[in-house]
């Protein structure tokens, strides 16, 4: 996650040096597929039903914001306008903190998602491990 997060940002600095005024599009899009990735993968973690889930998504989110910070800091020094090391101070209080939650927040929503998901081999009259049926 950290990687997407830090070449996603990378790219809409890169874009912003070429369309400064016409950027709203783009960061809507780029923020979409952070948000769709997050919640995907956590959607499918919780079907497969893999074990301390939530507290492997807490800990990405922890990882994945200063180290996207990072990437991003490096992205932009070689590929956007040469930014120094003077960026990495917001790249890893702001930044990081932004990049945690755009982590945690949708893999907590996709992991409450992907539990409800019922397999398909699964009898539609059998329900998954969690709360009992209110019938």
């Amino acid at each position: 996650m950290a990687l997407l997060h830090g070449a996603a940002v990378t790219v809409l600095a890169k874009y912003e040096v070429f369309n400064p005024t016409d950027k709203t599009l783009v960061t809507a899009l780029t923020l979409a597929v952070l948000v769709g990735a997050a919640a995907g993968w956590g959607a499918v973690d919780a079907w497969q039903g893999k074990p301390e889930r939530g507290k492997n998504w807490f800990i990405a989110a922890l990882i994945a914001g200063p180290v996207s910070g990072v990437l991003y800091v490096i992205g932009r020094a070689v590929f956007v306008d040469q930014t120094g090391a003077s960026e990495l101070g917001g790249a890893l209080t702001g930044g990081a903190a932004f990049s945690a939650l755009l982590v945690l927040i949708p893999a907590g929503l996709g992991l409450f998602v992907g539990g409800r998901i019922t397999k398909a081999d699964q009898p539609a009259s059998e329900k998954p491990a969690g709360k009992p049926s209110q019938a």
